[in-house]
């Protein structure tokens, strides 16, 4: 019975033997040199034998072996392998997808085999009996092809255990050999990205620098650098492009993962960025704040002693409550800037979860809350208002996504730092809560969620959002020490996962804050004001003589100590600004305090008494008011103080 037959050789003279004996016979002969010539011949010709090589250039005959055995159309193909180091060669070669393997050797003896192989090929349902190879008992040892055999496998083993992807390519671009890193890279098993073009694994515009740079790496090496790396199967990679010194003009590729670094990279910029926006926002609140205090001051002068039935007097107050318009914004501002802790305690977050929840679902009935909390979650240590702003923040972000309502999933439960491994920080080693906000909302795009924590930045209509919520809440959970992480898909809602760290502390008794309210209180003492802003000093001279305080004032805090150098006896307390140029409020206060160590100073600041103002306090200072502040909060506080050292 006459058979199509593929040989598949690199020796032209071998190639011209197995023809002229096969041919003899009356089959139908077709050659191809190598293993990528013979997957071209397989694209449109189905052969009923097939005869292979196992040493050829662009893909060898093993793996030629097991391309072609995944290959549906050629499962009943006959495969032999004809090979001059198959008498070297260990294992069994019908693992490889061969049917049959003979011996290269006496042109008389191997074509005997060859015409024995063809005989064997008809008995499709037979075992094969022979396992090793056919004609390797009339061959001589060869050690030097065991010894060049051994050092090929040394060189597979280093190929196939390189972390970085390493393909052979021809001129034309085709693929004849990948390690296993390659294989992972490209996502594409061996028998299709063998024989595949090089050029289609990318997409533009990485296609169109891949053919730039397959032109240009014909006269020497080529790269793409880790600063502009390529998309592979959706890894970023970069690429050297080693031409072959050879006659056959190929060369080597060399594919570096450099994915994870780039997202270290980008996530340090990020963070960076955020620590940058931060200061700068910090800053923006604190001038603020002071511009504030210039507005409240005044206001506060103007409606002492003024009787309500004036006709100004609801427009100053309507000027009071925009006044402290502006002083939420500033707060939230701080909070980004990490700079707005006020009183940190113990507290229960399932109980703050619980309270905004009901208070935000009642304004908010559109929306459905479910609660999952853990009855056992540990304390955190945390400022309760700030808490209660992060969780306000979450909550109205949720409800803006799901304009025609929707349901809004709360979780919380206990975790550990070994919980939270493979994220792009490294979280200090303990116990942690973990907060889950889930919403079935619009979600957000890639190019949003790189940007959401960003202060001013907003998706909303202009008047609608400052865009400072959620960058208060990025500054808020930093600031306690916790870490934010977001999952959002446009159109498949967003998560919001917060881990704060836990504490052993208990909680104390929940008491609800209760406004203070009374008369303003006067007093007769003496007090020292430093600030360096004029506006500040006028207006509070003004308001502590109205007040009937004495007032000497400063304006930096080397005048401060000769100020109260000369007047120490008659001064009874100083009032001390935080941020002034050349020294501080934290080096005036310590030199104040070298010469008096009993001396009352209540700090004073646009920003809020987290960080520096904290550390003063913990050194003895005595209290802390923060900007804008109108007259019944300055006289209660001054009096606090004043009164609290003479008891």
């Amino acid at each position: 019975m006459n058979k199509k037959i593929l040989v598949v050789d690199n020796d032209r003279f071998m190639l011209e033997l197995m023809t002229n004996v096969l041919e003899k016979e009356g089959h139908e002969v077709l050659t191809a040199k190598d293993g990528i010539s013979a997957l071209d011949i397989l694209g449109t010709y189905v052969p009923d034998v097939m005869f292979i090589d196992l040493i050829m250039p662009n893909i060898g005959g093993k793996t030629l072996c097991r391309i072609i055995r995944k290959m549906p159309e050629f499962k009943n193909l006959y495969v032999i392998i004809l090979s001059a180091i198959a008498a070297e060669e260990e294992g069994d070669f019908t693992e490889i997808g061969a049917d049959l393997c003979i011996a290269k050797g006496p042109l008389e003896e191997m074509a005997r085999h060859v015409l024995y192989a063809m005989d064997q090929s008809d008995q499709k349902t037979s075992p094969h009996l022979p396992r090793a190879a056919l004609g390797q008992e009339s061959l001589r040892s060869r050690e030097i092809t065991r010894e060049l055999l051994s050092v090929k496998r040394h060189f597979e083993v280093v190929l196939e255990g390189m972390s970085e992807g390493i393909l052979e390519i021809t001129p034309e671009a085709k693929i004849v050999y990948a390690n296993p890193a390659a294989f992972s890279l490209a996502g594409i098993p061996e028998e299709e990205l063998l024989g595949s073009n090089f050029i289609d694994l990318f997409s533009s515009p990485d296609r169109l620098k891949m053919e730039d740079l397959l032109d240009r790496g014909l006269s020497g090496e080529q790269t793409i650098p880790l600063d502009s790396p390529v998309t592979l199967n959706d890894r970023q990679v970069s690429l050297h492009f080693q031409p072959l010194k050879d006659n056959e003009n190929k060369a080597v590729v060399i594919l570096n993962d450099v994915t994870d670094q780039k997202r270290m990279e980008a996530q340090l910029l990020q963070s960076q960025k955020m620590e940058a926006a931060g200061s700068l926002a910090g800053g923006i609140a604190h001038d603020f704040n002071n511009l504030l205090m210039a507005i409240q001051g005044n206001v506060s002068l103007t409606l002492f002693g003024m009787n309500p039935s004036h006709p100004n007097y609801e427009r100053l107050k309507s000027i009071e409550k925009q006044v402290q318009s502006g002083s939420k914004l500033t707060a939230q501002l701080l909070g980004y800037a990490r700079k707005g802790k006020y009183e940190v305690r113990p507290i229960d977050l399932n109980r703050l979860v619980k309270e905004i929840a009901y208070t935000f679902g009642r304004a908010r009935k559109e929306i459905t809350i479910h609660r999952g909390l853990a009855e056992d979650l540990f304390p955190i240590v945390a400022d309760q208002g700030q808490m209660e702003q992060t969780l306000l923040n979450l909550f109205v972000n949720a409800a803006d996504a799901m304009p025609s309502g929707g349901s809004l999933f709360l979780k919380t439960r206990n975790t550990t730092h070994e919980e939270m491994k493979g994220r792009l920080y490294a979280p200090k080693p303990g116990n942690y809560i973990l907060l889950t906000i889930r919403d079935t909302g619009t979600g957000m795009d890639n190019e949003t969620k790189e940007r959401i924590f960003e202060p001013f930045f907003t998706t909303k209509e202009m008047g609608r959002g400052t865009g400072l919520g959620l960058a208060s809440v990025y500054g808020i959970v930093k600031g306690h020490g916790g870490y934010i992480d977001i999952d959002s898909e446009k159109g498949a809602g967003t998560t919001f996962s917060i881990y704060l760290p836990a504490t052993e502390a208990e909680v104390g008794a929940h008491t609800a804050e209760k406004e203070e309210r009374g008369e303003i209180s006067r007093g007769s003492e003496t007090l020292l004001l430093i600030d360096d802003e004029q506006t500040i000093i006028d207006v509070g001279t003004k308001m502590m003589e109205v007040l009937g305080y004495q007032v000497y004032v400063a304006k930096s805090g080397k005048e401060a100590i000769d100020v109260y150098k000369a007047n120490r006896d008659r001064i009874d307390m100083v009032i001390l600004d935080m941020i002034m140029p050349d020294m501080g409020g934290g080096e005036t206060y310590d030199r104040l305090k070298e010469i008096n160590p009993d001396i009352k100073v209540l700090l004073s600041s646009g920003y809020s008494i987290n960080g520096q103002a904290n550390e003063i306090l913990e050194r003895g200072c005595d209290g802390f008011i923060q900007k804008p502040f109108n007259m019944k909060d300055l006289s209660r506080k001054l009096r606090e103080i004043l009164d609290r050292r003479k008891g």
